[in-house]
């Protein structure tokens, strides 16, 4: 905060306090009065004129007396009102820092409660997410039992497996018959061939 200060001194203050109640002007008007009341009482021709000179020279200072104390009483009233003014805008200067301190604190505070807020939603969006998905304890069973089914699989695989490798040397004897088949029946063709052409000579030689 800017610092607070007097826009004028004591000594302006209390001058236009004097202009303003008129005492300043009264004053000169006394003073430049007890100047001539001292001519005159000086140049009186009788004792009673000066005696009346006396009298208001007496009652000029007098005035004159009693608007200094005045002026005094002024000048310290014044003086205890500039001293209560420092106190009142060290007060302000303080009130001012105390509250831009607060607003200060304030914003941290919003700030940290946003933080908050926005941890908070979240944590509601992650909970939701969480309530649409199956507990620990419902999701074990489901491994349980996918667990079990995979076994199964594998037995089932394993049995499959072992009845393809059955089949396959099934399949391969066969084809090992089937091929001694063919073979004897090759031989036997090729005997009955050969059977047939030697009848076929003898009966030739048998008619010569």
């Amino acid at each position: 905060p800017l610092p607070l200060t007097r826009s004028f001194s004591s000594d302006e203050v209390i001058r236009k306090r004097l202009l303003i109640d008129g005492d300043g002007a009264g004053d000169d008007r006394r003073i430049n009065l007890l100047g001539k009341s001292f001519i005159k009482w000086r140049n009186s021709g009788s004792q009673e004129e000066g005696y009346s000179q006396y009298q208001r020279m007496l009652s000029t200072l007098s005035q004159c007396e009693f608007s200094m104390g005045k002026t005094l009483l002024v000048y310290d009233m014044n003086l205890r009102e500039m001293e209560n003014y420092e106190k009142i805008y060290k007060d302000i200067e303080n009130s001012i820092s105390a509250a831009h301190e607060k607003i200060s604190e304030c914003k941290k505070q919003i700030l940290q409660a946003k933080r908050i807020r926005k941890n908070r939603q979240e944590y509601d969006a992650l909970a939701k997410v969480i309530q649409h998905h199956p507990d620990r304890h419902e999701t074990l069973k489901q491994l349980e039992a996918l667990g079990k089914e995979l076994q199964h699989l594998s037995h089932i695989k394993e049995n499959v497996e072992d009845k393809l490798e059955l089949r396959r040397k099934q399949f391969h004897v066969l084809l090992s018959t089937i091929h001694e088949l063919q073979q004897t029946l090759e031989n036997d063709e090729k005997l009955s061939e050969a059977e047939e052409s030697q009848e076929t000579q003898m009966e030739t030689e048998t008619k010569q």
